[in-house]
């Protein structure tokens, strides 16, 4: 696998659009092939310990939902082959199955090669402005390519949760991806631990992408490169499409639990990137 990666910096309109066009079509092909792997299930990661109060409440009484989608490169699409293939738009195709008679409005709001800092500085008009219910807030990669230090991701990301939760709007952190230009990095383990303490010390919740992505090579033995492009970093259309799937179906789940099992949170064991 390898081990090298471009760069995002802020001006990385080029960069992207060269990923969506040559990952894109190798997802696009994955996506098709009859072969392609089964998205599989994986509740004991993805179940939230939260129930996702607002997000039951609007469901209970039938009422619109809006979910933000915060994120870079990832969130964006790149590396998918249209717009419709990025995981923010699979997963509102999946809630449209799991929760048909619900109206849910999920606006992307990615930016490829955007860090920490830069959607903090987009915060109020990108995320608040929108009076999200939901807000799912995909960080950390570009944090780790660029070895921007944790400490300052945990301020930002505190600070972000803090005002979000402050509204009264569901929040959930998703990790890195597992990608060969993210094991790479000597903090990536340090990153996905420190995104699942914030999103406890934060009343958030985490869906753990590194985990899931993991499990589908080591345990469900699928080729990386059969969800990650050839650029060494990016997802593709299976990918996306089981991502979206997979963040749906967790949605879904907290959102129509019992209250009364509320705060029986999973027992989970994240697994380690190779060194």
């Amino acid at each position: 696998m390898p081990h090298s990666f471009l760069p995002w910096p802020r001006a990385a309109g080029l960069v992207g659009i060269v990923a969506l066009v040559f990952a894109g079509l190798a997802g696009a092909a994955c996506a098709t092939d009859a072969a392609a792997p089964p998205c599989r299930s994986q509740a004991d990661l993805t179940r939230f310990a939260d129930r996702l109060a607002r997000t039951a409440e609007r469901i209970a009484k039938h009422q619109s939902l809006t979910i933000v989608a915060l994120g870079s490169s990832s969130t964006a699409g790149a590396g998918a082959s249209s717009p419709d293939a990025s995981y923010p738009s699979r997963l509102a195709a999946r809630l449209r199955e799991i929760l048909p008679d619900q109206p849910v409005t999920v606006l992307n709001r990615g930016v490829n090669g955007e860090d920490a800092h830069e959607m903090m500085a987009r915060f109020e008009a990108s995320v608040v402005a929108e009076k999200p219910d939901l807000v799912l807030w995909q960080i950390g990669t570009n944090a780790l390519l660029r070895g921007h230090s944790l400490d300052s991701i945990k301020a930002l990301v505190t600070q972000g949760v803090a005002r979000l939760r402050e509204l009264g709007i569901d929040v959930v952190l998703i990790d890195p991806q597992y990608a060969p230009s993210v094991l790479a990095r000597p903090q990536a383990r340090e990153m996905i631990d420190l995104l699942a303490a914030l999103a406890r010390e934060g009343h958030a919740d985490l869906f753990p992408r590194f985990a899931v992505m993991k499990r589908w090579h080591e345990t469900e033995h699928i080729p990386v490169d059969t969800f990650i492009g050839a650029d060494g970093l990016h997802m593709n259309d299976w990918s996306y499409a089981c991502f979206g799937r997979l963040v749906a179906e967790a949605i879904g789940e907290a959102a129509t639990r019992p209250a009364t099992i509320a705060a029986a949170p999973p027992v989970r064991s994240t697994p380690r990137p190779a060194p």
